[in-house]
């Protein structure tokens, strides 16, 4: 039995929609806080149990009878460490044979003020004595949706990444490379996961002019500055501060991998950047 924790969410729901291509539904669990929102995977035969991460005995419950478990990471930013360790121990307590997370490319070397939940969870995964796959994650192409659209409607598109390269994939991918790791006969501790292909943030503006038929440049400013950016267009706190820190560290080559590690995973190229400009815009 496989189960899948946050299914309900956007990555969560894809895995469990790529599994149903490679495992019996009834093999398959969809763990989510409001079983509700998994009606649609419970139409295919998923088994759909409740799981709130903050919820132990919830866990328990969701994890009986695993024997992999994907454990897709919070979006609490700042509560994310205390959540992963009570999946973590359910995930003991269930003697899983294998305990996959999603983490952050690079955790163990990321200027990424991001990486810091994502080390701590892997720490605690290492030391659970459980097998384990750490699919440490690329940025995804869909967190770039907002900045194209503005590149098409103001024709900019403002940030503090310089020239760092960024190696994103689609969501899509990322989901597939979770699929294959679930159901590999052995697979790896550690996968460092990114797009086939990596591109600037001016190439990123460049991309959606010739796309959209408008100007559109990419403006470099400071790091306070873009977080006051964001912070001005409603992104609420801590977002402004963590993805201008994303962004600086993108200048360190902190979103950068070359390995090709997930093309490899899932048998095909990733999404590329004309592709994610393409999708972005309908």
């Amino acid at each position: 039995m496989i189960v899948v924790t946050g299914a309900s969410g956007a990555l969560g729901q894809m895995v469990v929609q790529g599994l149903l291509d490679k495992v019996p539904a009834q093999q398959i669990v969809a763990a989510v806080r409001d079983p509700a929102k998994a009606a649609h995977l419970a139409a295919r035969g998923v088994q759909v149990r409740q799981a709130d991460y903050d919820d132990p005995a919830s866990l328990d419950a969701a994890l009986a009878g695993a024997e992999k478990v994907l454990l897709v990471s919070s979006n609490a930013v700042g509560q994310r460490l205390p959540q992963h360790l009570n999946v973590i121990a359910a995930a003991r307590r269930a003697g899983v044979r294998l305990l996959a997370y999603t983490s952050i490319l690079h955790a163990d070397r990321s200027p990424l003020a991001l990486a810091d939940e994502h080390v701590a969870t892997e720490a605690a995964i290492r030391d659970s004595g459980l097998p384990y796959s750490l699919l440490r994650n690329g940025w995804y192409f869909e967190n770039f949706n907002t900045r194209i659209a503005g590149a098409a409607q103001r024709g900019e598109v403002a940030g503090c990444a310089g020239e760092g390269r960024i190696s994103a994939a689609a969501r899509a991918d990322y989901a597939a490379a979770a699929v294959a790791v679930l159901t590999s006969d052995a697979p790896l501790p550690v996968y460092e996961l990114a797009g086939s292909t990596s591109f600037t943030l001016a190439e990123l503006a460049a991309e959606t002019a010739r796309q959209s038929g408008r100007p559109a440049i990419y403006r470099d400013i400071p790091q306070a500055e873009y977080a006051n950016v964001l912070g001005s267009v409603g992104v609420p706190a801590p977002w402004p501060q963590l993805l201008a820190d994303a962004d600086a560290g993108t200048a360190r080559g902190g979103l950068f991998d070359d390995g090709k590690a997930l093309e490899k995973l899932i048998g095909r190229p990733t999404r590329n950047l004309s592709q994610a400009v393409e999708a972005a815009q309908k």
